[in-house]
């Protein structure tokens, strides 16, 4: 009953807007995962946002289409930053780092998937809270104040975040389930046949062990440092400008 009450009343009430951050170099389906669960949840308004409405391209080679400005976006009710290599430069954008500070200090939920909990992160918006992020870039959030959670999902008051890439549909079923109710989530879930089965158990360091996890982390070795140092950086603008 209380899953339907939430579903009753977000229809007879203004739309629920929910922004999710474009940006070159995304990882798309840290985007698009979450979009096609969160667009299905009963009066959202999605907003697909960046500072034109240009093509931006993803790390796949798909190009994913901006339907808001930072300009003309409203004030969210859920701001979602997606994750990918492209996040890291974002970290000293100024601009997108401001509008993210605005819409968070505005929006009910302020949300993530992968990577993009170090941009929430970048811009202030995690201090103090406890957050998911991709395994392998985890140990960063400290820098940035934010506790780092080993889940899939991690709630912390208005904070959810998913961690890497496919636990972005897990993610979103959890704010769909937070919001509109569970009836509403299991709804979406049956509608989208997400009824995973991988054909391999090795999807975290924990499933796939010490060998192959240290392999993996080889191949990203200079992207680590690479996001490392930026990290830094970004830590250091922040106490330069408190």
């Amino acid at each position: 009953m209380q899953g339907a009450n939430k579903m009753e009343a977000s229809l007879m009430t203004a739309p629920f807007h929910i922004g999710m951050l474009l940006y070159p170099d995304l990882t798309q389906l840290d985007l698009t995962g979450p979009a096609q669960v969160l667009s299905r949840a009963p009066g959202v308004k999605m907003h697909y946002l960046w500072k034109t409405i240009e093509p931006i391209p993803s790390d796949a080679g798909l190009s994913l289409m901006p339907t808001t400005t930072f300009a003309a976006c409203p004030q969210l009710d859920m701001i979602c930053v997606p994750g990918g290599a492209g996040q890291v430069a974002l970290m000293k954008d100024e601009e997108t780092l401001s509008f993210l500070r605005k819409q968070g200090e505005g929006a009910k939920y302020v949300t993530s998937v992968c990577s993009g909990s170090l941009l929430l992160g970048a811009a202030g918006l995690l201090t103090g809270y406890k957050s998911a992020c991709h395994w392998m870039y985890r140990d960063f959030l400290p820098a940035f104040g934010a506790i780092p959670v080993n889940a899939r999902v991690v709630k912390d008051r208005n904070r959810i975040s998913g961690g890497g890439v496919t636990a972005g549909i897990d993610f979103a079923l959890t704010v769909v389930a937070e919001i509109w109710g569970e009836d509403a989530a299991k709804m979406i879930q049956l509608h989208l046949e997400y009824n995973p089965q991988p054909p391999f158990n090795c999807g975290s360091p924990e499933t796939a062990g010490p060998e192959m996890t240290a392999r993996a982390k080889k191949l990203f070795e200079e992207s680590l440092k690479h996001r490392e140092r930026e990290i830094n950086e970004a830590v250091s603008r922040q106490r330069a400008s408190a």
